[in-house]
This record gives C-alpha cells, structure tokens and sequence, in this order.
C-alpha cells in the first residue's frame, strides 16, 4: 500500500534553507536575521534558565527591546523570581508577564486542591500552554532557549521552524549548543543565574512538578518525575 506524503510547502523549503543556513552561523547573526525579518512582531520566552540567560545576553546586545515573555504560573521557585529580579537589574528587559485565567486558589476551588498531582497535562495546559498562547497571538516569530541535548523529546529541533500550534516562526538559536558550552559561557561573562543549579537542578520548572536529576539521567528527567511526561505542552 502506498502512503500519501505530505507535500513540503514554499514556506518549510524556505524555512529549512535558512535552518541549514543558520546551523553553522552565530547565535548574533540568526538574531540579527530575526529582527531584520519579524521584528517588531518578534518575541521571546523564558523562565530564566541556564539557556534563557544565555540568549539573553546575546539578544541585550542585538536587540535589547524585545520583548520576553514570561509564565508566572504561581508554582515558580521563589528561585526563579529572584534571578528574574537580577537579570531585571541588570538588563533593560521588556519583560511580558504571562499568567493563567485562574489564580492557584481559583483553580483549586475548581478543580480541587494539588491538580498537578492528579492531571499534570490539564494543570500545564492552564497555567502555562493557554497563557503563551494568548501572549503570542500577533506574533510573528519566537525565540526559544532549546538545545538538542536536552532530552530525546527535543532532538531534533532546528534552528529555524514553523511552529503549527501557535502559527508562527519559532526559532532556537541555542539549538546546537551543548551544557557545558552553555555554563562555559555563563562564567566566563559572570551571567546572574538561579541558585537551585547549585543544589543539583538541571531543569527548573514550577516546583511541584521539578525534582533534583539522578546521575546519569538526562537534564530534564527530574520534570514531573513518576510521569510519562517530559513536556508542558509549549514547546510540542
């Protein structure tokens, strides 16, 4: 029997020369190419990871209005908040706070206390997947702190995609990019970052559905750990 295949439209031919064009080219020149091209409908989101510091930094030197979204879920470390605050001081950030339709006890009127436990999927959906997708309706493209070897669910990023879910361009300037490239380059510009790496995170999320990673697992297996889950939904 033979399978129909999907035809590659002009688009995806268009976006995979520049995923291949960028492969090899600098974090800065794939961010100047953004803004060249979406700007000034051209955002980026994070919660202030390890990576997230990363472009940052690159993004403060290319193009330091843009805005960055960021999903306060009412489950963040108080971690998070406070390399929020550093990074805050320290860079002129246009920062977009992002939260859920329904406070933490709003939701637990609703759906009842500790929905994480219960139905982690409807939990992120809520707090996290719903919120970015409203803060990104308008856009054009995103940016996004990915790399490849983060997990098996992230392997095969590009550097330059078509994002179907929100309708735009999603970009991973960080794709390539390895751990030790990453916190290589975190001190050697003294970059602000969140204290929990120093107590045996490697992936930091909300806090009920974060636990310290075992030796020898990938960084993100300690996200909702128990699970057959290694994604909150925005990045799939």
């Amino acid at each position: 029997m033979l399978t129909a295949v999907k035809p590659i439209s002009r688009q995806e031919n268009e976006l995979n020369h520049w995923a291949d064009h960028f492969e090899t080219r600098s974090v800065e020149a794939l961010l100047e190419w953004a803004v060249e091209h979406y700007a000034p409908q051209l955002v980026m989101t994070s919660n202030f990871g390890a990576e997230g510091v990363v472009l940052l930094d690159h993004l403060a030197r290319v193009a330091p209005g843009t805005p960055v979204i960021y999903l306060s879920t009412g489950y963040q470390f108080a971690a998070t908040d406070e390399v929020k605050e550093r990074l805050q001081a320290r860079y002129p950030l246009n920062l977009i706070e992002a939260s859920a339709a329904l406070s933490v006890a709003e939701q637990d009127t609703q759906h009842g206390p500790r929905l994480y436990e219960r139905n982690s999927d409807l939990c992120c959906r809520m707090r996290k997947v719903e919120p970015l997708q409203n803060a990104l309706r308008g856009q054009r493209a995103w940016l996004a702190a990915l790399r490849r070897d983060q997990s098996p669910t992230r392997a095969h990023i590009k550097t330059v995609e078509w994002n179907e879910r929100n309708q735009l361009v999603k970009l991973h300037p960080l794709a390539g990019w390895t751990r030790a490239r990453v916190w290589d380059y975190i001190v050697k510009h003294d970059l602000p970052y969140n204290r929990l790496y120093d107590e045996g995170y490697t992936s930091i999320g909300c806090w009920p559905c974060t636990k310290r990673v075992a030796a020898g697992q990938h960084e993100r297996s300690g996200r909702w750990d128990g699970q057959q889950k290694q994604e909150c939904g925005i990045h799939l």
